[in-house]
């Protein structure tokens, strides 16, 4: 069922929310959390699709805030709000309202939205795309317990996740953290069945993948060792292979679908390591509102200490020309920076969240 609402309020908003659910026979609420998306036109119908799916796991009432952009200075002085509600099986298993902010009021989308949340529930504030430099303070995500942004969807990624690091606040998270979780498991159960020490690693993927460079902090700063980053065709995370005293640990996944476990003295296995869409990757982030310590350690590690190949070296000199002697910074090796502790083997450190 879908109610259209022109030049509307909060409170309208609210009395076609019942009237609908007596429409439809369903007058209790039964929903366990209020999800606001904060969007775009060009983006709402992905984000609201992805949302409804998440909400069969976790019945929520979803509202998208869409800010409309004004053709005119007087259009922009004009501030008109139009909703749409939906219930039923428009709506998943909960409820939707899509609220349309024109001219000023796009600026104080918070005091549109502060009304129509769900009483003594939880909030979660998404972005899909073009989050805010700190989330936290952001208007709206000051209402929530919990932040996801998508550092994906930034047009420089790993910048991205530097800024993630500075404005970190506890509840915020990124489902480029979601989805490295099916990989830092099976990372994690491969350790606990090979107790050798962890010399170093290399985490490989496409170019600007935050989900790669999230993965390889995560390896440096629990593992202790040097990781170098390498990228690959895709798509997304391709191989992670790990140095260890009795022989050298890999998960590779060419296809994205199915990866190759190998270890030391244990024969291959194939397992299941599908790329997951978004609304598997949302659900997931609304299992868990409390803050996620795993993530602020991972992010906050940086992705300037992360190693990368050598440099090939210059070509020798002319027979004609006396060779100088090489300069140490360039015979050396590049080397990854990485905390100085020593190596650690136990597996209980590379423990998922």
């Amino acid at each position: 069922m879908k109610i259209d609402l022109t030049e509307t309020t909060s409170s309208k908003i609210n009395q076609a929310l019942v009237s609908a659910r007596r429409a439809i026979g369903t007058p209790a609420i039964g929903m366990v959390l209020t999800l606001v998306i904060v969007t775009d036109e060009e983006n709402a119908y992905d984000a609201l699709k992805a949302a409804g799916d998440a909400s069969r796991e976790h019945p929520s009432r979803i509202i998208a805030v869409i800010r409309r952009a004004s053709r005119s200075p007087r259009s922009r002085r004009d501030a008109r709000l139009d909703a749409e509600v939906r219930v039923g099986s428009d709506a998943g298993t909960g409820e939707t309202v899509v609220l349309r902010l024109h001219g000023e009021l796009a600026n104080h989308a918070q005091s549109v939205v502060l009304p129509l949340l769900l009483p003594d529930a939880p909030v979660v504030v998404w972005w899909p795309q073009d989050a805010p430099a700190e989330p936290a303070k952001d208007p709206l995500g000051a209402l929530a317990q919990r932040r996801i942004t998508d550092a994906y969807s930034a047009e420089q990624p790993c910048g991205e996740l530097t800024l993630r690091a500075r404005s970190y606040a506890p509840g915020d998270t990124d489902l480029a953290w979601t989805r490295v979780t099916p990989w830092r498991s099976m990372l994690a159960a491969a350790l606990d069945q090979q107790h050798a020490e962890i010399v170093s690693a290399m985490v490989e993927g496409e170019s600007e993948n935050p989900s790669c460079e999230l993965l390889a902090m995560w390896l440096a700063d629990r593992l202790e060792v040097p990781v170098e980053r390498v990228e690959s065709d895709g798509p997304g995370l391709t191989a992670v292979r790990m140095e260890t005293g009795k022989g050298v640990i890999v998960l590779d996944r060419p296809d994205g679908s199915m990866a190759t476990l190998s270890m030391p003295g244990q024969p291959d296995r194939a397992v299941a390591l599908k790329r997951r869409e978004t609304a598997e990757l949302l659900a997931e982030e609304l299992r868990r509102l409390d803050p996620d310590n795993t993530y602020e350690s991972t992010v906050r590690f940086g992705v300037e200490k992360l190693g990368a190949p050598a440099a090939p070296k210059p070509a020798a000199p002319e027979p004609a020309k006396a060779a100088e002697p090489a300069d140490s910074a360039d015979s050396a090796p590049a080397q990854a920076a990485t905390k100085k502790a020593p190596a650690k083997s136990s597996a209980k450190k590379a423990a998922s969240k």
